[in-house]
């Protein structure tokens, strides 16, 4: 599983029709209505705005009023075919007076989609952790060697509290090493 590391945005045209694909990271159902609203907001002008939006087991799109089937579908295949997820794909149309048919928009919405797609940096991700760690300040060089691979914050009180976004293979660590830790969430965590 995979997401983008930077928003893209790129424009197809075809027989006058004015396709803007904008491709964005979102983390939750939230981001997609805030990027709609804002989509729809800078072109106010446009005919359709599709899309598509995946997001963990969530998954959604819209055609807009265009013919069933030929926008949101189109552009959710080609979001599950290059295996993203925290991903929502909004294809703003503006319509050039020449209609493309049923089969000419499944093809207009797939190539705009893929076009964009072509222009993105990719990171992988993968299910883990949330987690903490009370430490002593004699251990905190051992804890910090053990986990120089991983993200993780420091907040120092009476003993040092680690915040700390990892996957199994650390989780497996740190069992082997006897240190205590506690599962807060699980989070998708981004591998490079």
């Amino acid at each position: 599983m995979k997401t983008i590391v930077e928003n893209v945005i790129n424009t197809y045209e075809i027989n006058k029709s004015k396709f803007i694909t904008k491709i964005i990271k979102v983390n939750d159902i939230e981001d997609v209505q805030i990027e709609l609203e804002l989509a729809k907001k800078e072109y106010k002008d446009a005919t359709h705005y599709c899309y598509a939006y995946i997001i963990d087991e969530i998954k959604k799109s819209s055609d807009d009023n265009e013919p069933s089937g030929t926008a949101g579908t189109p552009i959710m295949d080609v979001l599950n075919k290059n295996n993203l997820n925290y991903i929502l794909c909004i294809v703003i149309r503006y319509f050039g007076g020449i209609k493309l048919g049923s089969g000419g928009l499944i093809r207009a919405y797939s190539t705009s989609v893929s076009n964009a797609l072509k222009k993105a940096n990719f990171i992988n991700i993968k299910d883990g952790y949330i987690i903490k760690i009370n430490c002593e300040y004699t251990n905190q060089k051992q804890l910090d060697y053990l986990l120089k691979k991983v993200k993780y914050n420091k907040e120092y009180n009476e003993k040092i509290i680690y915040t700390v976004e990892c996957l199994e293979d650390t989780l497996n660590i740190l069992d082997n090493n006897n240190i205590e830790y506690k599962i807060i969430d699980k989070k998708k965590i981004e591998i490079l």
